[in-house]
């Protein structure tokens, strides 16, 4: 990691000897609110996932008005949470999404609006439904080196990130490896029952084996 740091220091030495520009969202984005759709008109699996006031989909939808690797930001209800997408998707009404110029990564976007979510936390007016104001999101001000630069930090947040998705995912089948050992330390069943219950403690352990691997691949697929 400290070659790959270096790496990245040397690049805007080289690349950006006076420092990086940073600019208000709004001036070097397209920032594009979605498009309402009712609750009627989806369906509860589907090609196309809708973002509305939270980063789980409301529903799927028929169509898409975002291509895949878009960032977004819900801005009612669970307004400030920061979203990125690697499928097509619906944004509805709820949320706002950026459409980026050629100098700018929307991964790279993503990550540095992360940096920025304590602040948008702040700023979310809190209300029967607590609504983030556009304004907010366009006012904030994010770093835009060369592309270079910006494709060597989402390289290197992304492998961070998979790694957290492969910890998270083992940390849950442990836990339930545990509370499985658990239950059947502290019941005192007769012999026989022990007995089998020995043989599914065997079972137990390869599911939990499987669970990480299925939970590392599905967070993966939504990050």
């Amino acid at each position: 990691m400290t070659k790959a740091m270096n790496k990245i220091e040397k690049l805007i030495t080289d690349l950006c000897p006076k420092g990086v520009e940073y600019k208000p969202l709004g001036e070097i984005a397209t920032i594009t609110r979605g498009v309402r759709v009712v609750r009627s008109q989806l369906s509860e699996d589907g090609e196309y996932p809708v973002y509305q006031n939270s980063m789980t989909p409301l529903g799927y939808y028929e169509a898409s008005n975002c291509p895949a690797n878009t960032t977004f930001v819900i801005s009612a209800g669970a307004a400030g949470e920061i979203g990125y997408s690697t499928v097509d998707f619906w944004a509805a009404d709820d949320c706002f999404y950026f459409v980026c110029p050629e100098q700018l990564q929307s991964r790279f976007l993503y990550y540095a609006l992360l940096c920025q979510q304590n602040y948008l936390f702040s700023r979310v007016r809190r209300a029967s439904v607590p609504r983030l104001a556009r304004s907010v999101v366009e006012g904030i001000k994010i770093p835009i080196p060369p592309l270079d630069i910006q494709q060597e930090i989402v390289k290197i947040l992304d492998a961070f990130t998979q790694l957290e998705a492969e910890l998270e995912a083992e940390l849950e089948a442990r836990k339930k490896q545990y509370e499985y050992y658990r239950e059947q330390l502290l019941t005192f069943n007769t012999k026989a029952s022990k007995q089998a219950s020995k043989q599914a403690s065997k079972q137990a352990s390869k599911q939990a084996s499987k669970q990480a691997s299925k939970q590392a691949s599905k967070q993966d697929g939504r990050r």
